[in-house]
């Protein structure tokens, strides 16, 4: 009876302990799941987002990251039922080889259905043919280097390229200062800035300016003095320089502290509020060319300005812009597709792309999938980017 009464005993105690270990591997089970539940007839879409988000670029990162947040809670609340977008954000802090690694875990690991991203048009001739060989659509929402949509089919972008607004803002500068000979300063060891210096020679060469000089640094230079000392001695009419926002910033601060005082023309990468930041009142009159300006009274174009600066306190950018516009486009491309998970055709509908009215302008796809747009030439009037007139 003993021996029964024991046995049973047992029994309950093994009952109660797989009780408790059952729920405990159902709760566990429920707090992995976190973040990706979707109401019944609500797909998930995974995406990816690789940004230049720490280190000495790490602006650009952050003003894509909150436009694509933003865009994020405004889909998920208009497609509540229908469609759920889920970002995973991968921090390249710049470099390759990070965003290599963060690309294969998100196409392979995280299973995502597209990639946003990266920052930089050298990472993303580092990235494309990855994801092109997973047949995994990547979106580029700040890569402006010649040749990025050449990488592969499934390589997109809806960043004007250097080679559109480049000439944009040169062409305007040029008209109002009168400008007949130049010099160039430019990132030797950037995609992107290369890229950008070979539009503005080109594109000089085409006006007719004489070129007087051509200097280069390396990302990561903080002193200029010798480049400029020599540009300033063959007695440009202006200067054009093509770099991220941080070197590109103490160029111009340099050249204006030596006394060169002549109307200077950037590239893509100036388009950032960092620039006033580090270069103060010298960077007063610097002229770019842009996609995005806040100032434009397009009404969807106010609503996002007056939602961004809600949110986050601040006037969005134009890498937050195009950020915003990119999820929005790849959410409209998914919800046509009718299924959240199916690269191929995403990939097909991306590739369709027509007169899409985003914040940075109507945009269509040509046949190699790049951007047909205008760009806004701005310049930095009392710290500010305003329409160059």
């Amino acid at each position: 009876m003993r021996h029964v009464k024991f046995m049973g005993a047992v029994l309950s105690a093994l009952l109660s302990v797989s009780l408790i270990a059952g729920c405990g591997a159902k709760q566990a089970s429920t707090d992995s799941g976190a973040g990706t539940s979707a109401s019944k007839g609500e797909q998930v879409a995974k995406i990816g987002y690789i940004g230049f988000m720490s280190g000495s670029g790490a602006a650009y990162g952050e003003a894509q990251k909150k436009g694509l947040e933003l865009a994020q809670a405004e889909l998920n609340e208009a497609n509540k039922g229908k469609l759920k977008i889920e970002l995973i954000a991968e921090d390249s802090a710049g470099k390759k080889e990070s965003a290599i690694n963060a690309a294969n875990k998100l196409i392979n690991q995280d299973k995502v259905v597209a990639i946003i991203g990266p920052t930089l048009s050298g990472e993303m001739f580092a990235v494309g043919p990855i994801a092109n060989e997973a047949e995994t659509p990547i979106f580029g929402i700040s890569n402006t280097a010649e040749g990025i949509n050449d990488i592969g089919k499934y390589v997109f972008r809806n960043s004007l390229p250097e080679s559109v607004a480049i000439p944009a803002a040169m062409d305007a500068a040029v008209k109002k200062h009168g400008i007949k000979k130049a010099a160039f300063i430019y990132a030797k060891n950037d995609d992107f800035s290369v890229s950008g210096f070979k539009t503005m020679k080109a594109t000089a060469e085409k006006m007719g300016l004489q070129n007087l000089g051509e200097e280069t640094f390396s990302n990561g230079d903080v002193d200029f003095s010798a480049q400029l000392t020599k540009i300033k001695a063959t007695n440009p009419d202006a200067l054009f320089v093509s770099a991220l926002y941080k070197e590109g910033s103490l160029v111009v601060k340099k050249a204006r502290e030596i006394g060169l005082n002549v109307p200077i023309i950037g590239g893509n990468g100036f388009n950032n509020p960092q620039v006033v930041e580090i270069a103060g009142k010298t960077a007063e009159g610097l002229v770019v060319a842009t996609p995005f300006s806040p100032d434009k009274k397009e009404e969807n174009v106010q609503k996002f300005v007056k939602n961004f600066e809600a949110k986050y306190g601040k006037k969005p950018d134009q890498f937050a812009a195009q950020a915003y516009d990119g999820l929005y486009i790849i959410a409209q491309s998914l919800l046509k597709t009718g299924n959240a998970n199916d690269r191929n055709a995403l990939r097909d509908e991306l590739a369709k792309l027509k007169d899409f009215n985003g914040v940075s302008g109507k945009l269509s796809f040509d046949e190699k999938r790049n951007p047909i747009g205008v760009p806004v030439v701005v310049t930095i009037k009392d710290g500010k980017f305003v329409p160059f007139e």
